[in-house]
């Protein structure tokens, strides 16, 4: 039986519009969120795309926006004085969205050569601009990113997880 040519158009055309919008929702930037070196004011950006539940805690040199996902995963985005996000931490059994979360770093950890024990379980980036910490494995993720020129003067990477 012979498919009429219409039909076989219409299925390209839907096949083409959504590889389309896939694409452009890869390259695109979303919305705007409290990724790292963001601003404060979009952290609620943040709680809605990944469905969480925020708890704010004040610290004397910085904000923590504690956030947990429906699925377990906590991710926490330290705030300076300043309203800048200098730092991000994960933990839980899903990684979080990266590109989210690292924000306009994310293409700079993706070009980054990883240092250090990399593989399954472990990797890190350690630039002067950019490091990312991560370890896990499936159901057991956890892991840091900041920039080191926006964490504030007397805070300690210690501080950080």
């Amino acid at each position: 039986m012979k498919v009429p040519t219409r039909w076989r158009v219409s299925r390209i055309c839907k096949a083409f519009v959504w590889r389309a919008a896939l694409a452009i929702a890869a390259t695109a930037p979303g919305v705007a969120a409290a990724a790292l070196g963001g601003d404060v004011s979009s952290i609620e950006a943040d709680r809605v795309h990944m469905k969480a539940m925020l708890v704010r805690t004040e610290s004397g040199l910085f904000t923590v926006h504690q956030m947990r996902t429906a699925s377990g995963t906590t991710v926490r985005e330290l705030v300076s004085a300043s309203g800048v996000v200098f730092a991000v931490s994960w933990k839980g059994p899903f990684l979080p969205d990266l590109r989210q979360t690292l924000g306009e770093y994310f293409p700079i950890y993706q070009a980054a050569p990883r240092t250090g024990r990399t593989g399954h379980s472990h990797f890190a980036v350690r630039r002067a601009d950019l490091v990312v910490l991560s370890l896990g494995h499936p159901r057991a993720f956890s892991g840091l990113a900041y920039v080191p020129k926006l964490v504030p003067a007397g805070v300690s990477i210690d501080q950080l997880q």
